[in-house]
């Protein structure tokens, strides 16, 4: 049994931006734990509220399973994807004496991420009105599918839903087949990333204001929101952008172009660029008035492509890549997994870590020269509460 106190901090995390701020975190599958890890790479001492027994959902998502050294079950991969970093406890917030914990963390905490369905937590006396009179200081991220707001409020919302219904799987695939989702759960990821940088203002804003504040994400509204250009092409022309497969909807040539061996993406950004890529490639096609502007390469687009792709299809990958890096044309191989962290770019940057034989991603944030990564791996099984509090 342990205590239930936030404890001291974190050695390696005393250097870092986030030292010293306290997260409590009620929050499960990866929107919310996407959130509470990159908080917690930053420094921040984040405690995971989990189910006693079967804790996160995510941690049974397996095959496959992290496996520690004796053979111990820790847990399925995608749990240890978004909860680096964090020391978990197991505590039934359904009982008068696991509220009165979450009350006292609360308490001492700077942020409390949720994700329980609006007005879950009411009843419990655990949502950021009760809270914040135990300390008005809390911020409060309360992350849900259709936000705190509107008709669909009380909808449970998954990942896959936003993305069908905020428009990203409209214009994701081929366009002669079925609509198709991200090969990632593109709106939790957002969602999570999204509500740290709302946490860090709201931090910011409370230095002024010593008050906290109550944050409303909804996975419906980042996903609508990172539409961004495609939202942007409907509003001013009033057209609905359609799939183009790996094509760009605003740019031409920009997609995945064959070759002898496998396929290269060829990203033309200007005319300038194009002009390269027809040198490289020995054609005159940046001279033709169908395709010597951008506008009108969209607008003969199946041409374009038809006419790189009879020469592209010459040209060993490799050869290819080396010829258009030399000429300023940005280009790549479209690459598995295994290939992405064999990569020389990406090992050199450190991604792929490992924390006490646990294997991880690092996040993406270097500052100064840091790389911001917890030192701590993902929880194990998480601690059981005793109550007496400190």
């Amino acid at each position: 049994m342990t205590q239930c106190d936030w404890g001291p901090a974190q050695t390696e995390a005393s250097t870092k931006p986030l030292s010293g701020i306290k997260v409590l975190e009620l929050a499960r599958i990866l929107a919310g734990p996407w959130c509470g890890q990159l908080l917690a790479d930053l420094g921040a001492e984040v405690i995971k509220i989990e189910r006693p027994g079967s804790g996160d959902d995510t941690r049974h998502w397996g095959p496959p399973f992290v496996m520690s050294d004796t053979g111990e079950n820790l847990g399925a991969a995608y749990y240890h994807s978004a909860n680096r970093g964090k020391r978990s406890i197991a505590l039934d917030i359904a009982t008068p004496a696991g509220q009165d914990i979450v009350r006292s963390l609360a308490a001492n905490a700077d942020i409390m991420i949720e994700n329980y369905k609006v007005g879950g937590l009411t009843k419990y006396g655990l949502d950021h009105a009760a809270l914040s009179r135990i300390n008005p200081r809390l911020i409060t991220c309360s992350i849900t599918g259709f936000g705190q707001t509107g008709p669909y409020a009380h909808r449970p919302g998954y990942d896959y839903i936003a993305q069908a219904m905020g428009g990203l799987m409209s214009m994701t695939g081929e366009p002669q087949r079925e609509p198709q989702k991200a090969g990632i759960a593109a709106a939790d990821l957002f969602t999570g990333v999204y509500s740290a940088v709302a946490v860090l203002a709201a931090l910011n804003h409370r230095r002024e204001t010593d008050v906290g504040a109550h944050i409303d994400m909804a996975l419906l509204d980042t996903q609508v929101s990172v539409m961004g250009n495609q939202a942007l092409n409907w509003m001013t022309s009033g057209v609905v952008p359609r799939r183009v497969g790996n094509g760009h909807a605003n740019l031409a040539p920009y997609q995945a172009f064959p070759t002898r061996d496998g396929d290269l993406i060829i990203a033309v950004g200007n005319d300038g660029q194009f002009a390269a890529l027809c040198r490289v490639l020995n054609i005159a096609l940046d001279r033709d008035e169908r395709f010597s502007t951008n506008p009108e390469r969209i607008r003969n687009r199946v041409e374009l492509i038809k006419a790189i792709e009879e020469i592209t299809i010459q040209w060993n990958r490799d050869e290819l890549f080396e010829q258009l890096e030399n000429a300023g044309i940005s280009a790549g191989p479209i690459n598995e997994l295994d290939q992405v962290f064999a990569n020389p770019q990406v090992i050199a940057r450190g991604m792929a870590i490992e924390r006490a034989g646990r294997p991880g991603v690092a996040s993406p944030i270097v500052i100064d020269g840091v790389r911001m990564v917890s030192d701590r791996p993902a929880p194990g099984v998480p601690e059981e509460i005793g109550f007496d509090l400190q």
